[in-house]
């Protein structure tokens, strides 16, 4: 009688810019996987993952005009784990990062594990590092904060207006199915949000990472009132750089014995870059 092998699961990304930014181990379980199931934005990254392994199968199918996206994500996850338990050694491929803004990913493992199968995920690399790397922002300076612009706006996230803040997917604001249309009147709520903070004359940036070698990224400046008539995009992200560095704790900086120069210095770095 033959011996049925255990099912594994191993979820990685391919990066944004097409297959250049998918990482060697990443790249290894692609090829090594007994069935490698994938979700890419790109046509030339579908036909790459082909040819790295015959096995591969598209998800994109999932989709249906009207049905609704957390609907699509759990049959997508039905999916995957029908191979895991079949006894495959599957990997995952999503288009990016595979735990960022990837909802299949985190409950196939979930489900998976809880089944007692072995499952992973492997880092790649997300809109957000390209982010740091387009515009200068170094999250450990002065702090990071990043949300989805939906859950920002419905949930009033407390924020600090003198860090860095990103929201991501600011076109479809309100959004739930699968189309995701492009939501003025979402763009028009945010920018009436933001204004009772910054000012409506706070400079924001969209940006739009590059998703192929020969193209630069999108950052367009404008300003939080003028963001409903500003040039956004489905993968459009919004940053809001920040307010002026508040005064410091000096208690805290002479029990903690830290450098006036450390303070200085501090206070006179910027996180993000006008270009």
């Amino acid at each position: 009688m033959e011996k049925i092998e255990r099912g594994s699961l191993c979820v990685v990304g391919t990066g944004i810019q097409l297959m250049g930014q998918t990482t060697l181990e990443s790249e290894s379980a692609i090829r090594n996987a007994s069935k490698l199931l994938y979700l890419v934005t790109e046509p030339v990254t579908e036909e790459w993952l082909k040819e790295l392994n015959s096995s591969a199968e598209g998800l994109l199918s999932f989709y249906k005009e009207g049905k609704s996206r957390i609907t699509t994500y759990k049959e997508m996850v039905d999916h995957i784990l029908h191979y895991v338990r079949a006894g495959e050694q599957v990997c995952a491929a999503f288009y990016g990062h595979p735990g960022v803004f990837v909802y299949p990913s985190h409950e196939a493992i979930k489900h998976a594990r809880a089944e007692g199968y072995s499952a992973v995920m492997l880092p790649g690399v997300s809109a957000e590092d390209c982010l740091f790397a387009d515009m200068g922002i170094d999250p450990g300076s002065s702090g990071c904060q990043s949300f989805e612009a939906t859950d920002f706006l419905v949930y009033s996230r407390k924020f600090d207006k003198h860090t860095t803040l990103i929201l991501w997917q600011i076109s479809c604001i309100g959004q739930l199915t699968h189309e995701l249309e492009y939501s003025l009147s979402g763009l028009t709520v945010l920018s009436s949000k933001l204004s009772e903070v910054y000012g409506s004359e706070h400079d924001v940036f969209v940006y739009e990472a590059a998703r192929f070698p020969v193209c630069p990224p999108v950052i367009h400046r404008t300003q939080i009132g003028l963001l409903p008539s500003a040039p956004v995009s489905g993968v459009s992200t919004l940053v809001i750089p920040p307010k002026p560095m508040p005064a410091p704790d000096l208690a805290m900086i002479k029990a903690l014995n830290i450098p006036e120069a450390y303070i200085e210095k501090k206070a006179a770095r910027s996180l993000v870059s006008s270009e």
